[in-house]
């Protein structure tokens, strides 16, 4: 696997995940990102021993776009508590199937890990061990009877955007996890994280990273 690096300075690295690959180890035991990462570095710095990557956030393994990683561990700690503080600018892109009612809107549930599925539950209210969920939404194209959403999350939590988005009746194309009629090749789904706003460690400066949408999306 090649990685393709999108920011690196002393303390972090930002890279493009391809759908279909883990970002860290799972009982698979298939290759990650995170040691394709160490690698990376291993190699271009000559580093003996172990390569030290901290992990600041996930993507599910079918989901493509922006991962940022700290390559020290004041860089992990600085942007940890980005993280902590909702500092991060989190964006992200995605082909749902059908057309919304209205073009743009917010999305608030409250979510509810099933581990046993590894499926989340949505609910209009409060629950015991459920967590508050909330994103914005824009509908930037609709083609056929599928549509391009840009979603601004305002929480962070695991399998958001795919549940959220299904619970109103509108799944991201190719999750069929989460009831989408279209099955797609390659273990992915339409959704990418395309956008993404950090501090950096030792400036006052803000990076903004930014991809484009898959060409299949917008041809």
């Amino acid at each position: 696997m090649a990685v393709n690096i999108l920011y690196e300075d002393n303390h972090l690295i930002a890279v493009y995940k391809p759908a279909g690959v883990l970002v860290q180890g799972d009982k698979t035991g298939d290759a990650t990102l995170m040691d394709e990462v160490k690698y990376y570095l291993k190699q271009k710095y000559h580093k003996p021993g172990n390569v030290f990557l901290g992990l600041l956030h996930r993507l599910d393994r079918p989901v493509a776009g922006i991962i940022l990683f700290a390559k020290t561990s004041k860089g992990a700690s600085r942007l940890s508590e980005q993280f902590r503080s909702h500092k991060i600018t989190k964006i992200y892109h995605a082909l749902v199937e059908g057309t919304l009612k209205e073009n743009r809107g917010t999305l608030l549930h409250y979510l509810k890990k099933d581990r046993e599925r590894n499926m989340v539950k949505v609910y209009e209210r409060a629950v015991p061990e459920s967590q508050r969920a909330e994103l914005d939404y824009e509908v930037v194209e609709i083609k056929q009877n599928q549509s391009i959403v840009k979603i601004i999350l305002k929480t962070g939590r695991s399998h958001q955007i795919r549940s959220q988005f299904a619970y109103i009746g509108h799944p991201i194309v190719g999750d069929v996890k989460y009831g989408a009629d279209t099955v797609l090749k390659k273990g992915r789904i339409e959704l990418v994280s395309t956008e993404m706003g950090f501090g950096l460690v030792t400036k006052k400066d803000i990076m903004s990273l930014l991809i484009q949408l898959p060409v299949e999306w917008v041809n």
